[in-house]
């Protein structure tokens, strides 16, 4: 046998140790080289690149945008309407609007509603249905070459929808209960409480589906709420991805076609909130409870406030980022916390400010004089630093490019511009009226709708062993309500 090319048992040995000290070496030149008591730089900031649209007007009323988006062959669809249930929805049968939205995939003239599920699944997407308080939406997204017959499903939902009495009663009773483990939930609690006390039980945002409007929803109903509401005349549709602008009007000229002229945009006049009255605590009793869940606020700005961005800039600086002042100290320096937050829910309404979170019950009152303290600060006692400015700004413009990297990020990027009634060249004057925000800006803005005095602080925890502690802070007298904002009887 020839062995003459064979490795002598002594080179399988050093390769044995070359390959031992090479993998024991690396790792320690890697940490030599990688200093980790410094912070890395960034990166390079992302580019933003608005896409382009076009824009026309369907027979019905109906307007349209078409964004091109041609790396993946994706297509996004969403048609809008303006107005929501605050808008159409009756007081006395709040839920209808929701309730309506679901029923609409529950059967049409000639598909019951496993017949529509089965032929969404066939074409591998799915029609999202859904109104809100001040719109409503039907929308997809599809590959290309599915696009025209998940239109066709979804003008057949629009246009055909049956709605059978026995979903009605199915989807009622799924409703009846989400509303009895709502009461049960700390910060469903606090969602439903929060609303009612800032706004008041006459304000369509203070007001809340109940057992009572639920049980009152006949069918009769819901075919009246869905011819008034789904009409072409307050609709925008949005298509964006890997499509044509000349097709796809062509398509969904046809798909609609069935859907005759009529209604007109909403004013959205809203009634004045309740009167404010001096800062209260609010507490909803959840005996037991580990944790308080915190919604601290007053009624806010609409959308079209000219304070807009000085906004946004305030609100990252306290709460709205995870490095924001609120996070950095009741989670990150007090741990009382998993984190907290603050936000404006900007509308064409006054949505509300809240700040928030949920707290451990052990230091609720400890937390609510850090809250106060923060947002004491934001407003004047603890001056916004040059630093804060520019991490805020920073991440402001840095997040823009990200929501246009994908079709349906596009699509809502599109719709939101139309809803808001913004202007055409939104996104590209945004980052330059971000850079215009002073320091005395942050500071007139948040002393304007940061309402101190006027706080309503709703605490949702155990009050046996949270409410002294409440009332010992000194900050604010106390209220006990029950877990739907209703003054507590035991009081």
């Amino acid at each position: 046998m020839n062995t003459t090319n064979r490795p002598s048992p002594r080179t399988f040995v050093l390769l044995a140790i070359l390959i031992v000290l090479a993998l024991v070496t690396l790792p320690l030149l890697a940490q030599q080289a990688l200093d980790r008591t410094k912070i890395p730089p960034p990166g390079t900031p992302p580019v933003l690149r608005v896409p382009t649209w076009t824009k026309t007007t369907l027979t019905n009323g109906v307007d349209l945008i078409v964004s091109e988006k041609h790396d993946l062959p994706l297509v996004s669809f969403s048609l809008t309407l303006l107005g929501g249930a605050s808008q159409f929805e009756p007081a006395n049968r709040r839920g209808l609007a929701s309730l309506t939205a679901s029923m609409m995939s529950e059967g049409t003239k000639t598909r019951d509603g496993e017949a529509l599920s089965n032929a969404l699944q066939l074409l591998g997407t799915n029609v999202m249905t859904g109104i809100g308080s001040e719109s409503g939406s039907m929308s997809f997204i599809s590959t290309t070459g599915k696009f025209a017959p998940t239109l066709d499903i979804l003008a057949d939902m629009l246009v055909n929808s049956t709605f059978p009495a026995d979903a009605l009663e199915r989807l009622r009773g799924q409703r009846l209960v989400a509303l009895t483990q709502a009461r049960a939930q700390p910060g469903s609690i606090a969602a439903r409480v929060f609303p009612k006390v800032l706004y008041g039980a006459a304000h369509p945002f203070g007001q809340m589906p109940t057992e009572e409007s639920l049980k009152a929803i006949t069918r009769e109903d819901v075919v009246a709420f869905q011819k008034a509401y789904w009409q072409p005349g307050r609709a925008l549709v949005v298509v964006t991805g890997d499509v044509r602008p000349a097709d796809v009007k062509t398509a969904v000229e046809r798909a609609l076609a069935a859907w005759p002229a009529g209604g007109q945009k909403p004013a959205f006049s809203y009634p004045a909130p309740a009167q404010r009255q001096a800062a209260t605590i609010f507490i909803v009793d959840k005996p037991g409870a580990a944790q308080s869940t915190f919604a601290i606020g007053n009624p806010g700005p609409p959308r079209n406030t000219p304070d807009y961005y000085a906004l946004e800039v305030m609100n990252a600086m306290l709460g709205g980022l995870f490095q924001s002042r609120l996070n950095a100290n009741i989670r990150e320096e007090k741990g009382f916390s998993y984190g907290v937050n603050s936000s404006f829910a900007y509308g064409r309404g006054p949505g509300a400010f809240r700040a928030g979170g949920d707290i451990i019950s052990a230091k609720t009152d400890a937390a609510l004089v850090e809250f106060m303290k923060e947002l004491r600060g934001i407003a004047g006692s603890r001056p916004v630093t040059d630093e804060e400015l520019t991490t805020a700004k920073n991440a402001l413009v840095q997040r823009l490019p990200g929501m246009f990297g994908s079709v349906a990020g596009i699509n809502r990027s599109l719709s939101t511009v139309w809803t808001y009634g913004l202007s055409d060249d939104y996104y590209q004057q945004y980052a330059k009226s971000v850079a215009a925000v002073t320091k005395d800006d942050v500071l007139r803005v948040a002393r304007q709708y940061i309402d101190l005095p006027h706080l309503a602080i709703v605490i949702v925890g155990d009050r046996a062993s949270i409410e002294g502690p409440l009332k010992a802070t000194g900050i604010a007298p106390i209220v006990v309500l029950d877990v739907d904002g209703n003054p507590h009887a035991g009081q």
